[in-house]
């Protein structure tokens, strides 16, 4: 049991005394370099005090994204969307519309500076995010993010609905993770999605769920405050 909750998975709040999250939903979509230049100046100011951790939830235009470990081979068809090499840990994968992306800004030196278990006190916001739609989301230990199983295709299929993936500057956190409301789910056929070839990909959507991103919005947001700590919304 961590802090009275092993329903969620681990937890990671923050010492008594720490402020709110800024919580920002960005309206439209947000260009990919935009946003990492906008992270890197907010990092830099958690770092040093001068402005509150954030999580930045947003959408981008039909992108790939390459993590460190990313292979040339499992980019597919470089030319359909721009690719970005990106400083954040993982392979490849797909940023577009119908997507939630949700950028975490935390000082994990004010919660727990253990990368391990913030990656985990991330599945467990997205399992619980899930679980607000009646879908059971798993994490895996041979695979970061969080996935569903689908019997109807087959014994043991199962697809990827969130990917995770994160750079620590300082033990401040940026990049953060991306959960399928709505893409085009086609979208994911020119890349290797995080190097996992013998699954598919899917999307609340795709699982029979006409959501609204308003409403995902509410439930990443009550699930996060459970894991990580109180919110704020911010400007």
């Amino acid at each position: 049991m961590v802090n009275g909750r092993d329903r969620l998975g681990p937890t990671f709040l923050p010492r008594s005394d720490a402020p709110p999250v800024e919580w920002v939903i960005e309206e439209g979509l947000v260009p990919y370099v935009d946003a990492v230049s906008e992270m890197e100046g907010r990092v830099a100011a958690i770092a040093e005090g001068r402005a509150p951790e954030r999580v930045w939830l947003l959408e981008h235009p039909p992108l790939y994204t390459a993590g460190t470990s990313a292979r040339d081979e499992d980019l597919i068809a470089p030319g359909r969307f721009p690719v970005f090499r990106s400083g954040r840990g993982g392979q490849f994968t797909y940023h577009g519309p119908g997507q939630r992306v949700a950028y975490v800004m935390l000082d994990l030196s004010r919660r727990t500076p253990d990368l391990r278990r913030y990656v985990a006190a991330l599945e467990a916001w997205l399992i619980a995010t899930l679980a607000a739609f009646n879908i059971r989301g798993e994490r895996r230990e041979d695979r970061v993010g969080v996935w569903v199983r689908r019997p109807e295709k087959g014994e043991g299929a199962e697809d990827k609905i969130a990917a995770i993936g994160i750079r620590v500057r300082r033990w401040v956190s940026f990049h953060g993770i991306s959960l399928n409301v709505e893409p085009d789910l086609s979208h994911f056929s020119g890349i290797v999605p995080c190097g996992v070839r013998e699954h598919g990909v899917t999307s609340l959507v795709d699982l029979g769920l006409p959501v609204t991103m308003p409403e995902v919005d509410a439930a990443m947001r009550a699930a996060f405050e459970e894991v990580f700590g109180l919110t704020r919304s911010g400007p």
